[in-house]
């Protein structure tokens, strides 16, 4: 019995974004890991990744792959509302002027918070690091928000037993907060972005400070300029 074309297409495609995946995990390896990983014949996975190379998608380093210009030019193009990176380009330079922090937008993806813009703070708070596909654990405040409007979410490990109570807060406020829960001497408020009418939000807005900022103006700053990006993408 033989495998339809659809199946087959299916199999090689799964093979290929398996790589892509080994390739991102690993940031540099060769042909014999990565088709171990993968559960590939190593034949299959050359052949495989000469092709993605020739796409762009890999690029041939040492004798090993690690991920091509392609998949960075793509990946940094995607973002869930189209026009999101337009409409919050001057509200987000703004907001970091006013608070002197940093500003991020999130999105949650497999149980981390993705950061998916970045404008670094200007002011004498802590010196994060972080850049478009930058991810965090979704106990940081970009997260906790969406996790708590943005319904079921499928997560690596259960949440804590305070999870409910906290969530049902964050509602209330609208907003979600980090005081030196993940690093020491960093803070974060985030609020979510207005999504389409009637469906949850799919980003969040992030400010990171350090602790003598008082979290609950910063979130209210927030809250204002994720209106105002919010009617841009409805465009008004």
């Amino acid at each position: 019995m033989t495998s339809s074309p659809g199946a087959a297409g299916r199999s090689v495609l799964e093979g290929a974004f398996g790589l892509l995946e080994a390739v991102e995990r690993a940031g540099e390896a060769g042909l014999t890991r990565l088709a171990a990983e993968c559960g590939l014949p190593k034949s299959t996975a050359h052949r495989l990744l000469e092709q993605l190379a020739e796409l762009g998608a890999v690029e041939r380093h040492r004798g090993g792959y690690r991920m091509g210009p392609q998949m960075y030019r793509l990946g940094h193009r995607w973002q869930p509302n189209p026009g999101l990176r337009s409409a919050a380009r001057r509200p987000m330079h703004e907001l970091a002027e006013l608070t002197g922090a940093a500003v991020g937008i999130c999105v949650l993806w497999k149980g981390q918070a993705l950061v998916l813009e970045w404008v670094p703070g200007k002011g004498a708070g802590p010196a994060v690091v972080a850049r478009r596909g930058t991810t965090w654990p979704w106990r940081a405040a970009a997260g906790k928000v969406l996790m708590a409007t943005a319904g079921p979410v499928t997560l690596p490990c259960p949440p804590p037993r305070s999870w409910a109570r906290e969530a049902a807060g964050i509602r209330a406020r609208g907003a979600a907060f980090d005081r030196e829960e993940l690093v020491p001497g960093v803070c974060c408020a985030a609020v979510p972005l207005p999504g389409r009418p009637g469906r949850a939000p799919l980003t969040s807005l992030c400010v990171v400070t350090d602790p003598a900022h008082r979290l609950e103006r910063i979130a209210d700053a927030a809250a204002r300029t994720a209106q105002v990006i919010g009617n841009g993408l409805r465009g008004r």
